[in-house]
């Protein structure tokens, strides 16, 4: 079958398709920007790979019409247009309005459990998308799924920082909120088993664990199984803004994602029971082994995908292409360069730099740029990096976005997602065997240039030691 996946980049996108490709599929990805398609799907034969942006129907014209199975994978947990909902609707119709001129016989759509009678306006738009994407011209099939559990997941990631920090919690209320979480290992299992099968047309379906548990109680058996004692009390006098500045502080999520989940996490989401775990022959796990399947996946480092790669962790709204070219009218820059002895070795160096490994030099000013990012609203060095040693293109890297990544080329480009009055540019690239190191900053009225001039005592400390430590041969 020829299947059509949206949302081809986000988290669940990139971990379905290599199972669709593994059952024989031939798959058409749909992404905003090329740019971001991972490399090991630009290397597949059986992936085609086309720009499609879901609020301008224009563009659809790049799917080909002879789809059999589509896949609805486009979500939004942004805060940032109060107008979002309307957004998500238009690019549901959109959607559907193009797929019905194909030869597409079933969508499948991943949507969130909506049985409360108060929902959070993600989860009411989550519904509204579903009454959109109806058609009479294919059969749409919906799975709504609760929390999902599983390596790079944001609820995984947060849940993880909240545990890890912090031996003893004060809380919110909606820690008592009742949930039904979801390994993501079932959920690709639906998604992946749900084609073609009629007896699923026109359908929805609450997909959820086998367990009702309160957040406070997914905290503490995390914490059970990571070996450490842990102390809650929940307390009614957090507001919806203080708790989503606690999640934000102590987690490394945004603050409008952070938002988003504090809006949603006062609703119960508690699944209606159906037969489709008998229909897909799925028998989803506990909470307790998803959470340890996720830590195997982190020790193995073979996590395929991390919320934290998607532009609801990041600063930067537009295409990625739209800053590979670093400007230079107007900018001031930091140009370094050193012989190498090792080309390899500083290569490999470069490609593992942030994160856990650190940036090689100056590592406490590294530390507090990123706390006073977090104190102006940013996102600090939290988010670190989804493999140690790979890089893609659209990667989070600390406070940073990947914007251009080619090993063979000797290429890394990085573009800064701090709070910043201008723009800036890291480049690493070597050429003949010499590292060229740049540090470009496009300001912004006078605060721009009064920053750059402040900080340039500390940039030629850190630039200096980094690009020595990298271009050392052992």
């Amino acid at each position: 079958m020829k299947i059509l996946v949206t949302g081809a980049t986000g988290y669940i996108g990139k971990r379905l398709i290599p199972l669709l490709l593994n059952d024989g599929h031939t798959i058409v990805c749909t992404v905003r920007d090329k740019n971001r398609t991972p490399i090991n799907f630009l290397n597949e034969k059986r992936i085609e790979i086309v720009e499609v942006d879901f609020l301008k129907s224009e563009t659809f014209n790049n799917i080909p019409k002879d789809i059999d199975t589509a896949y609805y994978l486009i979500h939004s947990m942004s805060n940032s247009s109060t107008e979002f909902h309307t957004l998500e609707e238009r690019c549901a119709q959109n959607f559907k309005n193009y797929i019905e001129t194909t030869a597409t016989k079933q969508v499948i759509y991943l949507s969130g459990i909506t049985n409360d009678t108060k929902l959070s306006k993600h989860l009411l738009s989550r519904k509204n998308v579903e009454n959109r994407l109806a058609s009479n011209n294919y059969a749409l099939t919906t799975f709504k799924a609760g929390i999902i559990v599983g390596s790079g997941s944001s609820s995984f990631e947060i849940i993880r920082d909240l545990v890890e920090k912090l031996p003893f919690m004060i809380t919110p209320k909606w820690l008592n909120t009742k949930t039904q979480p979801i390994a993501i290992r079932d959920v690709l299992a639906f998604l992946q088993r749900a084609i073609g099968k009629k007896e699923l047309y026109n359908k929805s379906f609450d997909i959820f664990g086998p367990e009702i548990l309160t957040y406070k109680e997914m905290l503490l058996q995390f914490a059970e199984i990571r070996g450490l004692k842990r102390r809650i009390i929940t307390v009614p006098l957090m507001t919806p803004k203080l708790s989503s500045y606690w999640l934000y502080f102590v987690t490394s999520t945004s603050y409008k994602l952070a938002a988003s989940l504090v809006n949603s996490m006062g609703i119960e989401i508690i699944g209606k029971p159906s037969n489709i775990y008998q229909l897909l022959k799925v028998q989803p796990i506990s909470y307790k082994e998803a959470v340890e399947n996720a830590f195997v996946k982190i020790e193995q480092n073979s996590i395929v995908s991390s919320w934290k790669d998607s532009f609801i962790s990041s600063a930067l709204e537009s295409d990625l292409h739209k800053h590979i070219n670093v400007p230079t009218y107007g900018c001031f820059t930091d140009k370094k360069q050193r012989i190498l002895k090792n080309e390899n070795f500083t290569l490999d160096k470069i490609w593992a730099i942030g994160g856990k490994n650190g940036w090689y030099y100056g590592t406490f000013l590294w530390k507090l740029r990123g706390y006073i990012d977090l104190i102006f609203g940013g996102i600090g060095l939290r988010r670190g990096r989804t493999h140690p040693t790979k890089l893609n293109n659209g990667d989070s890297l600390d406070f940073w976005r990947v914007i251009y990544v080619n090993k063979e080329a000797k290429k890394l480009l990085l573009y800064a997602e701090m709070k910043l009055p201008g723009e800036a540019w890291l480049e690493f690239k070597i050429e003949d065997n010499i590292l060229y190191q740049t540090a470009t900053f496009r300001p912004q009225g006078i605060a721009g240039r009064l920053y750059w001039y402040a900080v340039t005592p500390f940039h030629w400390f850190v630039f200096n030691g980094m690009i020595s430590k990298l271009a050392k041969s052992s």
